[in-house]
């Protein structure tokens, strides 16, 4: 083996490195969510027609909106991340990444996600991803050590793509867009509250004012997300109402088993918060988004 392959190898090591700690900036699993919300709202939008060259571009867009805010994020939160197990390994915790860099990111994505939307789609998705990234970065992060209504505030800023999907259509919010949105919402509550339990002592450590550490017991945290689960199960059919056929009756079923089973665990970790509860919980959250989404986008060609 010559010295120059030698050389070249922890270059190369470096370079990769380097790009993983900027892709752990976006939080991946959270953008690729994000992103079939939009286009589950675009589908919903359009009765299942939506036009794939808007569909592209709003994705892109959100997609570097939603980067610029997951980074801005972790660049406020980066001396209390390194206070927590779950999050000190990240790239600003850890030291891997500067904090400068972070910054330069996020304003790069930002402003290049704004301008998709706006040149390539329209005013009123750049609004909308505007005012997601507002309430995310500069309402939801600073909230999270003053107050447990974070939660409420983030789940809205959560939900706020579905409009960013349904304004690439064209057509005009109606009761279908803010049944989406009221999916999105509710759904949090499950979903946030079995995590604020599993990694409560983390949150305790960093200053968080999660539920689950304001209230130890759990008793309120479970409370949340069972009015929340219940809430979804009449929510989650409303989009498809109005809609004829086999596809709308099959979507209605489906949801009310999902909807059926997470109100289930739910109602567990309500009446006995532990880890266990919590992981069927957060499992069960993980699983009835994207099912939904799924089954939504594909009710109109059945």
């Amino acid at each position: 083996m010559s010295i120059s392959t030698i050389t070249v190898a922890p270059t190369r090591l470096a370079v990769v490195g380097r790009v993983s700690d900027f892709l752990a900036l976006t939080k991946p699993r959270i953008a690729v969510l994000e992103l079939l919300v939009v286009l589950a709202a675009g589908v919903v939008a359009t009765w299942g027609q939506p036009d794939p060259s808007a569909m592209l571009h709003v994705m892109l867009g959100t997609l570097l909106v939603a980067s610029s805010a997951s980074a801005a994020n972790q660049w406020l939160e980066r001396h209390l991340d390194a206070r927590m197990a779950r999050t000190a390994s990240r790239p600003l915790a850890a030291g891997r990444l500067a904090s400068w860099e972070a910054l330069a990111f996020s304003a790069t994505c930002l402003l290049a996600g704004f301008a998709q939307l706006l040149m390539n789609v329209n005013a009123a998705c750049a609004g909308w991803a505007m005012l997601t990234w507002l309430l995310y970065v500069a309402v939801y992060t600073p909230l999270k050590t003053r107050s447990a209504m974070n939660t409420a505030v983030g789940a809205v800023a959560g939900a706020l793509p579905i409009f960013i999907g349904w304004s690439a259509t064209g057509i005009t919010l109606d009761g279908r867009a803010f049944a989406l949105f009221s999916i999105l919402f509710l759904w949090q509550f499950p979903h946030f509250m079995a995590i604020a339990w599993l990694y409560r002592r983390d949150y305790a450590k960093a200053g968080h004012q999660m539920l689950t550490v304001v209230e130890p017991t759990g008793w309120r945290a479970g409370r949340q997300a069972a009015a929340a689960a219940l809430a979804l199960i009449p929510v989650s059919v409303i989009p498809l109402l109005s809609s004829p056929g086999t596809g709308a009756v099959l979507y209605a079923l489906g949801a009310g088993v999902l909807g059926g089973g997470q109100l289930v665990l739910a109602g567990m970790f309500w009446q006995q918060a532990n880890d266990f509860h919590a992981r069927l919980l957060l499992r069960a959250s993980l699983v009835y988004l994207p099912t939904l989404l799924v089954m939504l986008m594909l009710a109109p060609w059945i």
